[in-house]
């Protein structure tokens, strides 16, 4: 499909592997346009039990790709973060099982794609940072607070320190620590889990403890990142 994602469809399973693993796996905007495509196909195919995330090299993803903001715009941003939230209400009211594996150093939209999945896994040396609010966007905030805990989440926020994955475990962010040796062991023990319910039920239960905030999380996101600055607030964040 793209040479920034690689595709694994394997019966009723698709394993989605972020492949820029020299830029950490940032999310450029052909990565974030393959993913969305990969899991509308996943969608539409009606087969898909089980959607798994992982990350090609030495992390899962460090976010948001700031490699080319010299050649940005806050029109051209907006537009970038906009297609990121919708690539994260793809996997929040997904009915399919979405399951997420996160080694080494994730940051930002990186953190959120991992959140956003129903199952987290993550190894020992796993490590989460969200520096969003330091340049005044909100991204995934409401999902992180309904995931952890609105108190937690503004500490954790508002410092913007670095989590790790003993905190993260406690905190709710990951389901389970586990290595990356097992990893392959656990994929076939959550497909065989959600093959005892039928497609119709899977459907249903998520359906049913999903309620969707979709529109607000999305009209969050653009009204903090329509705040005119946008490019000179990452640069300033940078320049820290």
């Amino acid at each position: 499909m793209h040479d920034t994602l690689i595709v694994n469809r394997d019966g009723d399973s698709v394993t989605l592997t972020l492949n820029r693993p020299d830029k950490l796996n940032a999310l450029c905007p052909e990565l974030v346009e393959a993913l969305i495509e990969a899991i509308q196909l996943a969608h539409a195919d009606g087969h898909v039990r089980l959607i798994a995330f992982r990350g090609m090299g030495r992390n899962f993803c460090a976010g948001f790709d700031l490699g080319n903001l010299g050649q940005e715009t806050d029109a051209s941003l907006l537009l970038r973060l906009v297609r990121i939230e919708t690539l994260l209400q793809l996997i929040a009211y997904s009915r399919c099982m979405t399951v997420a594996y996160a080694h080494g150093k994730n940051f930002g939209a990186g953190v959120d794609l991992f959140a956003v999945c129903k199952r987290r896994y993550a190894t020992s040396d796993a490590k989460f940072r969200m520096p969003g609010l330091l340049f005044d966007l909100v991204l995934g905030t409401r999902r992180f607070a309904a995931l952890v805990g609105a108190e937690r989440a503004r500490e954790i926020l508002q410092t913007v320190r670095e989590i790790s994955a003993d905190e993260a475990s406690q905190i709710g962010l990951v389901s389970r620590i586990t290595e990356q040796d097992d990893w392959t062991a656990i994929f076939a023990r959550d497909l065989k889990e959600v093959a005892m319910l039928s497609y119709r039920a899977q459907q249903s239960l998520y359906t049913a403890v999903h309620q969707s905030t979709a529109d607000i999380d999305m009209a969050a996101l653009v009204r903090s990142a329509a705040e005119p600055g946008l490019r000179r607030r990452i640069e300033q964040y940078l320049g820290r």
